[in-house]
This record gives C-alpha cells, sequence and structure tokens, in this order.
C-alpha cells in the first residue's frame, strides 16, 4: 500500500506540473506566436479534451489491456507531448499536440486516483489528499521554474522539465509497479474496490437518490476544476494588466496559490474526516465564494496577492473530498465514478478558461473578476444541492433499518 501511495504522489507531482505549465507561461507564450489570450485558451480547452477522452476511455481500456499497460501509455502520451511542446512548433501544431497531452495527463490523474481510493477504504480521504499534495507541489514548482526560465528568456524549457519527469514516472511505475495492484483485470466498466475487482455486472444499481447526488458531483466538478484553471491560467495576466507587474512577478502569484494548496492538503483529510466530508465542502465553499467577492472590491497587487494564498487554502481539499464524498454515494463503482467525475472536470477545465480567456479579451480584468465570483458562488449552490440529497439518502436509509429492526 505504501508503494501505491508513493509511486501516487510521484505521478501526481507530474500531472500536477503538466497541467499548469501553460498558465505558467501564458503571458511570453502568446506574445512569442502573437496570438491572442483566447487562442491561449484555445490550448488550454484541447489540452482538457482530450484529457476528458482519456479518462472517459480509461475504466474499459483497463478491462480489455489490464492496468499497468494503460497506466504507462498515459504516462508515455504524457512524456512525448511534453517534449515536442518544447520544441515550439507552429501554433496549429501546438493545438494538434495538445490532445494528446491532455489524454496522459488525464487519464494518469484519473487511474492513479481510482486505485488510490480503492485500496484506501476508510482512509481514502486522508489518501487522496495525501496524493493531491503532491499535484499541489507540482503546480507550486512551475511558477518559479516557469518565472526563473521567463527571467533567462528560455522559457520553452518549462516544458522539457515536465517531459524528462514524466520520463521518470514511467520509468518508477514500470520497476515498482504496486503488487496491491496484482488483481484480475476488471472487465469493461468494472471497477475497484477496497482494493478488489468489481465487475460490472456484479456492481448494485443507483438508486435514485444516488443519481440525483452523481449528478450533482458531476456538476461540481466542471464548476470547481473550471473556476481553478481559469483563475490559475488568467491570474499574472490579470496582474499584468491591472496592477503593471512584469511577467515573472506575476507569475509568482501562482506560487502563493499553490503553496497554500499544499498546506492546505496535507490537513485536508483529517479535517473532512472529523466534520465529515458534507461540512467540510459546505464550509470551503461558502469561504471561497466570499473570498472571490472580496477579488472584485480590492484590486491592488498586495491584496491580489494575499486572496490568492487564501483562496489555494480553502480550494486546496475540494477536489479529494468531492472525489470520495460521491464515492461513498456510489459503493462499488469506484472506478466509473472516478472516472465519470474527473472527465467532467475536464469538461469544465477546457471550456471555462477558453470562456474566460475571450472575456477577458473582451470585457478586460475588472469583468473577469465578477465572472470568478458568480462561479464561486454557483459552486457553493451545486454543493449545497448535493449534501441536501446525501443527507435525505441517509435519513431514509436509517428509517428503513429501523423498520427493519423492529
Amino acid at each position: 500500500m505504501s508503494r501505491l501511495v508513493y509511486l501516487g504522489c510521484f505521478a501526481y507531482l507530474v500531472v500536477g506540473l503538466g497541467q499548469l505549465v501553460i498558465g505558467a507561461i501564458m503571458e511570453p507564450m502568446v506574445h512569442a506566436y502573437g496570438v491572442q489570450y483566447g487562442d491561449g485558451g484555445q490550448l488550454v480547452m484541447h489540452q482538457f479534451l482530450g484529457g476528458m477522452a482519456g479518462i472517459l476511455c480509461a475504466p474499459w481500456l483497463i478491462g480489455k489491456v489490464g492496468k499497468k499497460a494503460v497506466l504507462l501509455s498515459a504516462i508515455g502520451f504524457m512524456t512525448v507531448a511534453e517534449f515536442l511542446y518544447t520544441l515550439l512548433p507552429p501554433w496549429w501544431v501546438m493545438l494538434t499536440i495538445a490532445p494528446f497531452a491532455g489524454v496522459g495527463l488525464g487519464m494518469t490523474e484519473a487511474v492513479v486516483g481510482s486505485f488510490i481510493i480503492g485500496a484506501s477504504g476508510a482512509k481514502a480521504n486522508t489518501a487522496m489528499s495525501r496524493v493531491e499534495t503532491f499535484f499541489g507541489v507540482g503546480a507550486l514548482l512551475i511558477p518559479f521554474a516557469g518565472a526563473a526560465l521567463i527571467e533567462a528568456g528560455y522559457w520553452k524549457l518549462s516544458f522539457g522539465i515536465v517531459g524528462v519527469l514524466a520520463a521518470v514516472t514511467f520509468l518508477l511505475w514500470s520497476i515498482w509497479w504496486p503488487s496491491v495492484l496484482d488483481q484480475p483485470a476488471a472487465s469493461a466498466g468494472g471497477s475497484v474496490h477496497g482494493g478488489h475487482e468489481v465487475h460490472a455486472e456484479a456492481a448494485p444499481k443507483l438508486t435514485s437518490r444516488s443519481l440525483v447526488i452523481l449528478v450533482a458531483c458531476a456538476v461540481f466538478f466542471i464548476v470547481y476544476v473550471g473556476l481553478e484553471m481559469s483563475y490559475i491560467h488568467y491570474l499574472p495576466s490579470l496582474l499584468v494588466q491591472t496592477n503593471g507587474l512584469v511577467e515573472s512577478s506575476a507569475t509568482l502569484a501562482l506560487s502563493l496559490f499553490w503553496g497554500a494548496m499544499v498546506i492546505g492538503r496535507l490537513v485536508a483529510g483529517q479535517i473532512a474526516d472529523r466534520v465529515g466530508g458534507s461540512a467540510y465542502l459546505i464550509g470551503t465553499c461558502i469561504i471561497t465564494a466570499v473570498l472571490f467577492i472580496l477579488m472584485t472590491l480590492f484590486t491592488g497587487a498586495l491584496p491580489a496577492f494575499v486572496l490568492a494564498f487564501a483562496v489555494g487554502l480553502t480550494m486546496s481539499g475540494m477536489f479529494a473530498i468531492a472525489l470520495v464524498f460521491a464515492n461513498r454515494a456510489t459503493p462499488g463503482r469506484t472506478e466509473r465514478t472516478t472516472s465519470l467525475l474527473m472527465a467532467c472536470g475536464g469538461i469544465g477545465g477546457a471550456l471555462l478558461p477558453k470562456g474566460t480567456g475571450w472575456f477577458l479579451d473582451q470585457h478586460g480584468p475588472e469583468a473577469v473578476r465578477w465572472l470568478f465570483a458568480g462561479t464561486a458562488a454557483l459552486m457553493l449552490l451545486v454543493i449545497l444541492w448535493a449534501s441536501l440529497t446525501s443527507r435525505r439518502s441517509a435519513s431514509a436509509t436509517a428509517s428503513v433499518l429501523m423498520t427493519m429492526h423492529k
């Protein structure tokens, strides 16, 4: 189990680097290619759409060729794509490479995440928070690397760093494959639960309330990932346009955000286990909405840096805790639920940054801040919907059990 967590942490570190590298160097990249922010958003969208495709195909592919072949293929896609990015080919070629990079990044994240949740049982919140911490570490490091490389005039090497680490990840998983995963391959659509395979025909059917919770969580992942990706990809640009910061200094704001993410994820799992996943998600969504509203009122450079840290802290555990929350509402379907929700995150991560880039071009940075605040408020409403449905489901189950006991 420990080997699985350690390998998962390293894989998520590289995925964090790969998911955020475009945002870290967005400013010099759009200027070098002579394109607009909306075009940069198009690159992000292509990558996330590829990730969505990879995530959705992962359960079926695992059933066909096995866990190891699928994961190593995904890491291989990621490695090759990042090295091709480094060459800075024509823009249309960059847009062509992006879906393949997305397949590698998205499939790696989904497959490793399903492995961790399936093998962790009651400790899933803590295990996923620990692994997600390393996603945050990767996202924390890439702005520093990006800022230094921008300053030196070699920003394109940011992609090369990700490529090298992806190659190392490939070797680590090839050599030290965790024995806990050496189970018979699941049939297409099967899932991993409690470290054992649950075939599609054996998985329990969703109740109407479980289906509603799953739909609500799917919407939550669309909004959450879309908001996070939009914020981190365009925060440096907002600071450049509004506050006149140089590109390398503006990029360092992302380091504050991801530094807070790392700190928050160190304790998010334990807090969620103590207060409950539903209460944790509601509380953090309320605070996040308030912080984004404050961003519309305080637009100076110092408040922007302080609020970036605060938002990173409150959003730090949302992804992992919501993933576990949804899986517990739909037991026995871990691989499918995880893939579905991560695919929904891919939809949000593809469409919202694209829309935000267009919105920034058309309406300017002030309007984008209000867009972020409105999206955060929507995220709060969605998690309230999921939580209330979950509580009704729990109450109904308790009533049935009491009736049976009598």
